[in-house]
C-alpha cells in the first residue's frame, strides 16, 4: 500500500461517496473497505459484506451485469412508512386511519409486487393500478379484503367492467375518475350489472410540487377534474341515487417532491376541498394524498432535483397534522388516509453491479503514444512542442506552456490538412501535447488557482471506465432525464481512489455514458476510482435502482433484461444471507424473438452455409461442427460480454 494510501481512512470514503447521506440506514462502508448491507434497523449486528456477495454469485456461475435484489430492504420499507404513518396519527389525535398503496407503475416485477403485498398485510397495505394490465395484476395479487385497490388513469369500458368485477370478488376496488365522461361510463355498467362501485374522483389542485415532476399538478395537469367538475360529479352521483358511492378525494402533485412546503401547500387545499364536499353532503371516506415522496439520491438533503429538504416522518408529520388542522377548523370528521408512494418503497432495495472491463484513456502516455524522439529533417512545429515539453517542470509560467502548447496543436492540424506535415509528425505532436497537458494537470491539481481555460482540462484528460452494462436498459433516468444514481465500488474503499472517470457502457451509442455524480456533497462530472488491477475483476455498483429503472429499460443494441440475484438475509448463515432465487436475464434468441426474428430459422441457414463450405473443401468437417455449436451457444448466450 503506497505511502498516502496509509492516510486514507474509511472516515475519507465516507467523505467522498456519502454512503450514508443516501442509503437510508441500509447500506454502509466496513472497517475492510467493502461495502456493507445492513437490511434490518432493528437487527444492526446483522450485516452482509457485499464481497461475499458477489463471491457467491460467480460461485453460482450467474454472469455479470447483475441486478441485486435485497428482499428484507423491500420489506422494511413497507414496514417503515406504515409504522410512521401509524405513530404519526396515534401522536397527534388522528381519528381515521391509514390505508397506504403501492402504485404498480413504480416497479411491476412480480417478485416485488409479491414482497410488498405479503409485507403489507398486516397493514392492510394496497395497490394502485393505472392501466388494463396492471389491474389484472392487481386483482390477482391483492387478496387482502381489507386493503384498498386504487384505480388511476384513462379508462374504457373493459376497464370499468374488471374494475366491477374485483368488487365482486369481495374486494374493495376505487375507481378514479380522471374525466367527467369516466363517470358516465361507470355509472353506465355499474347501473347494468347491478353493482355500487366505489368511486373517487381526482382534482386539479392549485398547489404544485417542486421537481423534475412539478407539471403533473396545477391547472394544465394532464389528469384530474376541476372544482367545477367535481361538483357536477357529486351532484350527478346524487340525483342517480349513487351519493353513498362517493368515497374517495385524490390530488397528486408531483413525484419525487423536493420540498417539503410543497407538500404543505397541497395538504392544506386538499383538505379544504374535502371539507367543503364533507358540508355539502358528500361525506367522503379516504383523502388520497398521490405519491411524491422523494428519495435522496445525491446525499444533500437539499431541493436538488435528485434530493429532498426532508424524511419520511417529517412528510407523514405533515400529512397527518396537516389534514387533522384543516379538519377540525372546519368541524369535518377526520378521513382516512392513503398515499402512493412507491419509489420510496421500492428505490432502496435494488441495484446494479457491472464490472469494469477495461479503460478508455486519452493519448497522454508514451506507451499509448508514439516515440517522440528526434527525427533528421522533422517539421518545426513538432520541434516546437519537444521545446515547450521539455520547459513545463522548470517554468513558472504555466499559463505560457498551455497557451503555446495549444497554438502549437492547432498549427499541426491544420499543416497536416495542407500536406505539409505527415501522419507520423502529427502523432508525435499530439503525443507530445498531452504528455504537457498531463504535467499540468498534476501541477493545476495542487494549485489554489486554477486559469478559467484550464478548468475543463482535468476532464478532457480524464479516463472513462468502460463497464459492462447498457445505460439504456440498465439506468435509463440517466440519460433520459439526467436522473442522479450514487455509484460507489463495492470493494477498495479502504484504499484511496486514484482514478477520476466518467463510465461508459457497452453500447454503440455516444450517450451511454454517465458523467454526473454525487461525490463529496457535490455534482461533479468525474467519480475517483481505484486503479484497475490485472489479475483482479473490479465492481462498481449503481444504487437505488428499484424504482422505474428495472421497467423502463429499453433494447438498445439488443442489450436485453440482466440476469437477477434475490438476496435474503439469514442470522443463522456463516455469510448472514443466501441466495433465494436467481432470474435468469434475456438470452439473445429472447431478444431477437422480441424483434420478430426466428432464432431457430437463422439457425438453421447458418448451419446450412457451414455445411456448404464444408462440401467446398473450404472448412473441415469437424472444424464445421465447431462453427455451428458455437453460433447455436451464442444465440441461446447473455446479451452482456462474458467476463472472468
Amino acid at each position: 500500500m503506497a505511502a498516502s494510501d496509509k492516510e486514507w481512512t474509511i472516515n475519507d470514503a465516507e467523505k467522498l461517496y456519502g454512503v450514508s447521506r443516501w442509503g437510508g440506514g441500509y447500506f454502509q462502508i466496513g472497517d475492510n473497505g467493502n461495502l456493507h448491507i445492513t437490511p434490518h434497523a432493528d437487527h444492526p449486528d446483522l450485516r452482509i459484506d457485499f464481497n461475499d456477495v458477489l463471491t457467491e454469485i460467480r460461485q453460482a456461475g450467474v454472469q455479470f451485469p447483475v441486478v441485486v435484489r435485497f428482499h428484507d430492504i423491500l420489506r422494511a420499507q413497507v414496514v417503515r412508512l406504515n409504522t410512521a404513518f401509524a405513530d404519526a396519527i396515534s401522536t397527534c389525535g388522528y381519528q381515521g386511519q391509514y390505508r397506504g398503496v403501492y402504485p404498480i407503475k413504480v416497479n411491476q416485477m412480480r417478485e416485488v409486487v409479491e414482497e410488498i403485498v405479503n409485507a403489507g398485510n398486516p397493514f392492510q397495505y394496497g395497490l394502485e393500478a393505472g392501466s388494463k394490465a396492471e389491474l389484472l395484476a392487481a386483482l390477482a395479487m391483492n387478496t387482502n379484503p381489507d386493503s384498498l385497490t386504487v384505480l388511476n388513469g384513462y379508462k374504457d369500458e373493459e376497464f370499468m367492467r374488471l374494475a366491477l368485477l374485483g368488487g365482486k370478488l369481495g374486494n374493495r376496488v376505487l375507481v378514479v375518475v380522471e374525466k367527467y365522461s369516466e363517470l358516465l361510463l361507470l355509472v353506465k355498467i355499474a347501473k347494468e350489472l347491478n353493482i355500487d362501485p366505489m368511486i373517487g374522483v381526482r382534482a386539479k389542485i392549485t398547489a404544485v410540487g417542486r421537481g423534475k415532476w412539478e407539471s403533473s399538478g396545477g391547472e394544465r395537469a394532464k389528469f384530474g377534474l376541476t372544482i367545477a367538475e367535481i361538483i357536477n360529479t357529486a351532484r350527478y352521483l346524487q340525483e342517480q341515487g349513487m351519493s353513498h358511492c362517493l368515497n374517495l378525494l385524490h390530488f397528486h402533485i408531483g413525484s419525487q417532491l423536493t420540498d417539503i412546503r410543497s407538500v404543505k401547500e397541497a395538504i392544506t387545499e386538499g383538505a379544504m376541498i374535502y371539507a367543503e364536499l364533507h358540508k355539502m353532503g358528500f361525506p367522503l371516506d379516504y383523502v388520497d394524498v398521490g405519491g411524491g415522496l422523494g428519495i435522496d439520491y445525491d446525499g444533500s438533503a437539499s431541493t436538488n432535483d435528485s434530493s429532498r429538504n426532508y424524511s419520511m416522518q417529517e412528510y407523514v408529520a405533515n400529512v397527518v397534522q396537516g389534514m387533522k388542522e384543516v379538519c377540525e377548523l372546519e368541524q369535518v370528521p377526520h378521513p382516512h388516509l392513503v398515499s402512493e408512494s412507491g419509489r420510496a418503497i421500492t428505490a432502496h432495495h435494488s441495484c446494479v453491479v457491472t464490472q469494469v472491463v477495461g479503460e478508455i484513456r486519452t493519448n497522454i502516455s508514451g506507451t499509448r503514444g508514439v516515440d517522440t524522439g528526434v527525427v533528421d529533417g522533422e517539421h518545426i512545429i513538432v520541434s516546437n512542442m519537444r521545446d515547450i515539453a521539455g520547459e513545463v517542470a522548470d517554468s513558472s509560467n504555466k499559463q505560457r506552456i498551455y497557451n503555446d502548447a495549444s497554438r502549437y496543436k492547432e498549427q499541426a492540424m491544420d499543416a497536416f490538412k495542407l500536406r505539409v506535415l505527415s501522419l507520423e509528425e502529427l502523432a508525435r505532436t499530439e503525443t507530445l501535447y498531452w504528455q504537457i497537458m498531463a504535467q499540468l494537470q498534476e501541477y493545476y491539481a495542487a494549485a489554489d488557482y486554477v486559469p478559467e481555460e484550464l478548468q475543463e482540462m482535468e476532464l478532457n484528460l480524464a479516463s472513462q471506465y468502460l463497464c459492462n452494462f447498457s445505460i439504456f436498459q440498465s439506468a435509463a433516468d440517466t440519460w433520459a432525464i439526467d436522473q442522479l444514481l450514487p455509484v460507489v465500488p463495492l470493494t477498495r474503499m479502504n484504499e484511496k481512489p486514484q482514478v477520476k472517470c466518467s463510465l461508459a457502457d457497452i453500447t454503440c451509442d455516444s450517450d451511454g455514458k454517465i458523467d454526473q455524480f454525487p461525490v463529496a456533497r457535490e455534482i461533479t462530472n468525474l467519480l475517483p476510482l481505484h486503479k484497475l488491477r490485472a489479475d483482479e475483476p473490479y465492481f462498481i455498483g449503481l444504487f437505488l435502482t428499484g424504482a422505474y429503472q428495472d421497467v423502463m429499460g429499453d433494447m438498445h443494441n439488443l442489450f436485453g433484461r440482466l440476469n437477477e440475484v434475490h438476496i435474503v438475509s439469514d442470522a443463522d448463515d456463516p455469510q448472514k444471507f443466501y441466495i433465494e432465487e436467481v432470474v435468469k436475464g434475456s438470452a439473445v434468441n429472447d431478444v431477437l424473438d422480441i424483434m420478430q426474428y426466428n432464432p431457430e430459422a437463422m439457425a438453421s441457414d447458418v448451419k446450412r452455409m457451414i455445411d456448404k463450405q464444408v462440401a467446398c473443401g473450404n472448412i473441415k468437417p469437424r472444424e464445421g461442427v465447431g462453427w455451428t455449436d458455437f453460433y447455436e451457444a451464442c444465440i441461446n448466450g447473455y446479451t452482456y460480454l462474458k467476463t472472468s
